[in-house]
């Protein structure tokens, strides 16, 4: 079966309407992903979602070397870390990247986070950096910079953000000299951000949704007691049963329908196989699709404590949620 590719806008490019999230580095071992990128391009996934934080890309790197799928028609999209940020940092960790990967060229470079507050793999809820601080027009547009110096130098296609809200995006599109196409961000029926995304449609970017399942495997320290399973959703699972599918599958043909391009995560074939096929066969209803809106839950799952500065309220200091960056 061959994916579903999409028109980017402004351009003669397309992307895959589905991909494959490859985020493992705190639990799902390189190789154990790699496999699982050489069954997914077996498959006829060609839109892989890589980062350099997640510990894996050289590994992904020797699959694509050994795959005989046609550059051309593969996406490769990877991001800058946040211990990256600056012009030069970009550059270099876009190389690196570049290297690992075996690749001439990125289809995508994404900024992962709008401010540089670094992690550690495996870290805990508590975890803070202690250089963390809010966001900054002045230093994000320096990483932009490099960003911009990447296509310039035909190293990316294309470019975007992860995890931009609207205030942070109206401060910088006046600034860029190349806008960002896409904006990769959390998305799943109990957590729609359709403000957003309409948002992101008006100023011609894309959208691609991470944890389009509700992203059961997430880490530890994104769960908290109020959060919602998208799976589990009576609507999601009525509807389910009238396609005779799996809910997993529900939640893909949402955002399918939806215009976001789902990027779920599965090392298991069959999953892979379920998940890919989502979006190619049986779309919803307009009824469904009207049904699915009453699951939006505001239920957000990646809430990112772990990027807090001190000083900081909460989480709900890093999305903006009521329009104000905090400072």
């Amino acid at each position: 079966m061959h994916t579903k590719r999409l028109p980017i806008a402004g351009t003669t490019a397309t992307i895959p309407a589905i991909g494959m999230g490859t985020f493992g580095s705190d639990h799902i071992e390189a190789e154990v992903m790699a496999q699982a990128v050489k069954t997914a391009l077996a498959i006829g996934y060609r839109n892989i979602d890589c980062a350099q934080v997640y510990s894996n890309e050289p590994q992904i790197g020797a699959v694509l070397k050994e795959s005989t799928v046609a550059r051309d028609e593969l996406w490769i999209t990877s991001k800058v870390w946040n211990d990256s940020h600056g012009k030069a940092n970009v550059i270099a960790s876009a190389k690196e990247s570049l290297m690992d990967l075996g690749l001439d060229y990125l289809d995508l470079y994404l900024v992962h986070w709008p401010f540089p507050n670094y992690h550690p793999p495996h870290c805990d809820v508590e975890s803070r950096s202690p250089d963390a601080r809010p966001f900054s027009l002045d230093e994000f547009m320096d990483t932009w910079a490099g960003m911009e110096a990447l296509v310039a130098e035909g190293l990316v296609r294309h470019i975007g953000t992860s995890n931009m809200t609207r205030a942070k995006l109206e401060l910088v599109l006046p600034h860029c000299t190349i806008r960002p196409r896409f904006n990769e961000m959390e998305l799943h029926p109990t957590f729609q951000q359709s403000q957003l995304v309409s948002y992101l449609t008006r100023e011609g970017m894309m959208v691609i949704g991470y944890s389009p399942l509700g992203s059961p495997n997430r880490p530890e320290r994104d769960k908290t007691e109020t959060d919602l399973v998208d799976m589990d959703h009576p609507i999601v699972v009525e509807i389910a049963r009238a396609h005779q599918v799996h809910p997993a599958s529900i939640c893909l043909k949402w955002a399918h329908q939806n215009n976001i391009i789902p990027i779920p995560l599965s090392t298991k074939e069959h999953n892979l196989r379920s998940n890919f096929e989502a979006i190619h066969c049986d779309p919803l209803t307009d009824e469904e699709l009207t049904l699915l809106k009453e699951v939006e839950s505001n239920n957000r799952l990646i809430k990112g404590q772990v990027f807090l500065w001190e000083g900081a309220a909460g989480w709900q200091d890093l999305w903006d949620e009521d329009g104000i960056i905090a400072r």
